[in-house]
């Protein structure tokens, strides 16, 4: 009797902990965002306040004077957490606010494409694009931004 209720603490407390561990890799996942930027931008860093105003469509070159176009995922975690960090949104708020530059004429819909590597792609091939990928994503032919 005493090793069955010993087991059943040692199979509870397993359950408990894979359970943390999921729990915890997904957030690390959905927080793990990387700025990347077309070979064309000089700069290798940009500010958190830059980074809003160029995705928020308020200004399209940086300090250095390098044209700047955003894209975005179309969702996903790294979408969201990208939302959330860096613009102070949730998703539904920024394509209300995109939808209300277009209906005024004071902007666009940014290119919005389906992954990480398309992201990538985009970028890759777009002069002044500026993109995030997951943190672990393979990340060749565009450059990662350090945000400060």
């Amino acid at each position: 009797m005493e090793k069955e209720n010993a087991m059943k603490k040692y199979l509870q407390a397993a359950v408990v902990a894979a359970g943390l561990i999921t729990f915890a890799s997904g957030n690390a996942q959905a927080g793990g965002v990387k700025i990347i930027a077309n070979s064309s931008v000089k700069s290798d860093t940009i500010s958190a306040d830059d980074l809003k105003a160029v995705f928020l469509e308020e200004q399209s070159s940086l300090k250095d004077g390098s044209h700047v176009e955003p894209v975005l995922e179309k969702g996903g975690a790294t979408h969201e957490a990208f939302v959330k960090e860096y613009l102070g949104k949730s998703d539904s708020a920024l394509q209300i606010y995109y939808r209300s530059l277009v209906f005024t004429g004071k902007g666009s819909m940014p290119k919005a494409v389906g992954s990480d590597a398309d992201v990538v792609a985009y970028v890759a091939k777009t002069k002044g694009a500026i993109g995030y990928v997951t943190s672990g994503a393979r990340a060749e032919g565009v450059k990662t931004l350090e945000v400060k």
